[in-house]
């Protein structure tokens, strides 16, 4: 038997280790990899810091760097309004594309109806884009958020962040109980139909108990029938494959269930206000006052946004599960892959998505909005942040618009680049668009309309974006 630990001393001239530390390698030898001469330059041995190109084939997946992964597909991933423009036309809300299942069609004509909408409503969605954005907002946010700041201990720190997070997993209940029953569907689908029969049953009960709020019943199940009936299963048949996947993830899922309950919530809460900085803040809060605050906020966070991220939500998972033909999966994938790279760590930028019909004709727009833009400046002489915002705008029978805006202290500088057709009115919109400043008391310092030669990219606009290659991109 080898000795894969050599704890043991080694017999001499057997040390596989040793012996292999001692072969001569030749820097001509090209197969050979990585092997630097710094005496003479060798000619090249045919390296890739690419090294998945082969497995790939899109080569879009690098070892050596998350960052360098993200950049890539940032460049190559179509925008979301592109993405959407294919979705959709304006012609009496039809949708363009062949080949959509009864599914997807009934989901978009909701998304449709939603898309109209006036300057009030508009304002109602894009808003609910920004408080769904930030889970963690409001008063009592923002005193966590300040202690969490001046706190001196780690004690509280960490009893701080763990509030936050019974908090998180309070607020996705839905989600996580969501997650719980498509795990043990395909738990159900992967095992032999012997064992999948109970599984099934012990589902219908649980999900009965999501439907009657039962969260303690349903946690019970879980920890003392649905788990150990999993877990019993891959231990007796040595199933390593997908069930022992989907019970490692069933098990994040339900810590996650339990962690969101009322009782650990609440039991969070007690341990903060009882610290001395904190009682005197949070200790005039009871039980129903927190708990109704914490609802109110959830119920309050999205609104319009939240119903059409839903739906289109549900239209792509029927898309990426098969359902339509391959343009429409095409697209639907393109969306989702442009959603993912937004949402990203290396991603220093918020992003918002206004689709809407005006004045029957339909418009996609992305919003990249940077609130602490410096254009690498120093703040300094009493003046505010710089503020900068990317609109990409496809307008339908227009085309796309490129609209950079920046603002710091009330002054403004607006560039937009425009479809061909749209450079004769080019004064007109300058014009238009000052007017529409000095209405809102803002003083526009530049506005200046150009032919669209070619779209801007978002590295173009916001640089810090490349700050992401100081932090850890490694992979492992």
């Amino acid at each position: 038997m080898p000795d894969l630990l050599g704890a043991t001393n080694p017999v001499p001239g057997y040390d596989k280790a040793v012996t292999n530390r001692n072969l001569p390698v030749s820097p001509d030898n090209t197969p050979v990899q990585n092997v630097p001469d710094p005496s003479r330059v060798t000619k090249t041995d045919q390296r890739t810091d690419q090294q998945d190109h082969d497995l790939q084939g899109d080569g879009q997946i690098r070892y050596d760097s998350n960052y360098q992964t993200f950049l890539q597909r940032l460049r190559d991933t179509p925008g979301m309004a592109e993405s959407l423009s294919r979705l959709f036309s304006g012609r009496e809300g039809t949708v363009v594309l062949s080949g959509m299942s009864e599914g997807i069609a009934q989901e978009m004509s909701q998304i449709l109806e939603m898309l109209r909408m006036d300057k009030d409503q508009l304002l109602d969605f894009l808003t609910g884009q920004f408080r769904a954005g930030t889970r963690f907002g409001g008063a009592l946010f923002a005193l966590l958020r300040n202690a969490y700041a001046r706190a001196s201990s780690d004690g509280v720190r960490a009893d701080i962040l763990q509030f936050l997070r019974s908090y998180a997993d309070f607020g996705s209940t839905a989600h996580i109980e969501g997650n719980i029953l498509r795990n043990l569907s395909d738990m159900a689908d992967a095992i032999p139909a012997s064992w999948a029969e109970k599984l099934r049953e012990l589902t219908a009960q649980l999900e009965n108990g999501m439907a009657a709020g039962d969260r303690k019943g349903n946690v019970e199940l879980l920890q003392r029938g649905i788990f150990p009936y999993m877990a019993s299963y891959v231990e007796r048949t040595h199933d390593l494959g997908l069930p022992r996947t989907l019970l490692t993830m069933l098990a994040l899922n339900l810590a996650r269930y339990e962690n969101g309950s009322e009782e650990k919530l609440l039991e969070a809460f007690h341990q903060l206000s009882g610290y001395g900085t904190l009682k005197g803040q949070l200790g005039g809060i009871d039980d129903e006052s927190l708990l109704r605050l914490l609802r109110s906020s959830q119920l309050n966070q999205g609104g319009t946004a939240i119903r059409f991220s839903d739906h289109l939500a549900a239209a792509a998972a029927r898309a990426l599960r098969g359902e339509g033909g391959a343009e429409v999966q095409q697209a639907f994938q393109n969306l989702v892959g442009a959603m993912l790279v937004n949402e990203s760590v290396y991603m220093p930028v918020n992003h918002y998505l206004i689709p809407l019909e005006w004045d029957g004709r339909m418009l996609f727009s992305e919003l990249w909005v940077d609130p602490d833009a410096e254009e690498g400046q120093s703040r300094g002489g009493g003046r505010g942040n710089t503020m900068k915002f990317l609109f990409k705008m496809d307008v339908q029978s227009l085309g796309l618009f490129d609209i950079v805006l920046t603002a710091r202290d009330g002054e403004v500088d607006i560039q937009i680049a425009c479809p061909e057709k749209v450079v004769p009115f080019s004064r007109q919109i300058e014009t238009a668009v000052s007017q529409i400043l000095a209405r809102n008391d803002l003083r526009p310092s530049r506005v200046a309309v150009r032919r669209l030669e070619r779209p801007v990219t978002l590295t173009e606009v916001f640089p810090k974006i490349f700050e992401g290659k100081n932090s850890v991109n490694v992979k492992v």
